[in-house]
């Protein structure tokens, strides 16, 4: 399972509705090889379902992850920060070993 917390939902809501749509958020999660600890999150939203992602809904939020993301990424809670220290989508994911500075990459 991946959940968003509130803060998250409503950032996702926020920039769904700037963006002019009117459905509901949908957001693929997904890693990628790169960033100084070897792995990335990558987080986009997407309107199209593949046959192999895997869904899951959280607060009214579709999740798309892919199979070989699913791996890296099941536990993981995604959430928003916009406090002094940096604002953005933070992952917080209990697979993780090693994170970087910046929280965009990870190795296990």
């Amino acid at each position: 399972m991946i959940s968003v917390t509130d803060k998250a939902k409503e950032k996702i809501v926020e920039l769904r509705t700037k963006e002019g749509k009117t459905t509901d958020p949908n957001i693929r999660v997904s890693v990628k090889g790169g960033g100084c600890s070897g792995l990335m999150y990558d987080l986009n939203f997407d309107e199209s379902i593949q046959p192999a992602d895997q869904v899951f809904e959280d607060k009214g939020v579709k999740i798309l992850v892919d199979k070989k993301s699913l791996l890296y990424l099941l536990g993981t809670t995604l959430d928003f920060s916009d406090g002094l220290n940096g604002k953005g989508f933070q992952f917080i994911n209990p697979n993780a070993s090693r994170t970087c500075g910046c929280g965009e990459s990870f190795s296990v």
